[in-house]
């Protein structure tokens, strides 16, 4: 599948071993770094069922992780839903309501509260990606 956004994006990178960011705790990462990392994340989210148009539920901070899984929704096909991470469960559950993502990444917290969000909508929660 062509992915207008994506490849507009890739065909910019002038070389893999470019630096992308630099990040406050001082880690620098490459393009090559972020191309291998969306590659590996739009695996996963295939894996876990996402198809091109299903809507991915995101509550994380900022990070170029954050990025990274973006990315991949891009590649994937699908659209990266952008949560508050201080959105309370109750506005989760209407927000999972109201697009029925089919995988959802939610910040840290204790995994049996979130179970219930997006469980009436068949959305996997992807805790299985521990960079968070």
């Amino acid at each position: 599948m062509t992915n207008h956004l994506f490849d507009a994006f890739r065909s910019r990178i002038s070389a893999s071993e470019r630096i992308l960011m630099a990040t406050d705790d001082g880690r620098a990462i490459a393009y090559g770094d972020m191309l291998a990392q969306s590659a590996q994340l739009a695996h996963a989210l295939r894996h876990f069922g996402v198809e091109p148009g299903d809507r991915v539920a995101v509550q994380v901070e900022k990070s170029p992780e954050c990025i990274f899984l973006y990315l991949a929704c891009l590649r994937a096909g699908a659209v990266f839903l952008p949560l508050n991470t201080a959105y309370t469960l109750a506005e989760l559950g209407y927000f999972f309501g109201d697009a029925e993502p089919r995988a959802g990444r939610l910040r840290p917290g204790p995994r049996r509260r979130y179970r219930a969000v997006g469980a009436g909508v068949g959305c996997c929660h992807l805790h299985a990606w521990q960079q968070w």
